[in-house]
């Protein structure tokens, strides 16, 4: 029998898994790499769920998560994606399937952002997700002034990738 708790999670996490996937998506570059990524993100958040206090909005926070896991396992393995077990979770989430064949611009991009600095690719994904400058620096956990300056750097570092 699931709890309150459980009932919360899945909730919130089934209206924003798409976040997950998107982040998936520029940490990794196949689909058992995207797999096993978002069942470590999955994972975390759920063991940080309890945690959330709710003063700012979930979503935000399941990005700060997210990307703060992506980070880790990217720097840790270098590419290889080591996962925990997922059998010990009661719940089942219901996954939405991710269509990955996007148009040949769009791979290009993904492509270009892979080639970005950590940072740089979550400041470049929250922009794409057109997220305030003032919830990219919460997010990231830096000032809104330092979130404007890395992005027009950031940008100039993409655009120098995209077209040598």
């Amino acid at each position: 029998m699931q709890t309150q708790l459980e009932k919360n999670f899945l909730n919130d996490f089934e209206k924003n898994q798409n976040i997950v996937h998107k982040i998936c998506r520029i940490y990794t570059s196949n689909q058992d790499e995207h797999n096993d990524l978002f069942q470590e993100i999955t994972i975390q958040i759920w063991k940080n769920y309890s945690k959330f206090r709710g003063e700012s909005k979930f979503s935000t926070w399941m990005y700060r998560v997210s990307l703060n896991t992506a980070i880790s396992l990217y720097r840790k393995s270098s590419r290889r994606i080591k996962t925990q077990d997922f059998s010990d979770v009661s719940f089942k989430i219901k996954s939405v399937d991710y269509d990955d064949t996007k148009d040949v611009q769009l791979k290009t991009l993904y492509n270009g952002i892979r080639e970005l600095n950590d940072i740089d690719k979550a400041l470049i994904f929250l922009y794409l997700e057109d997220k305030p400058y003032k919830e990219i620096a919460e997010t990231l956990g830096i000032t809104e002034v330092n979130a404007r300056v890395k992005m027009n750097r950031t940008k100039e570092k993409l655009k120098k990738i995209l077209n040598p």
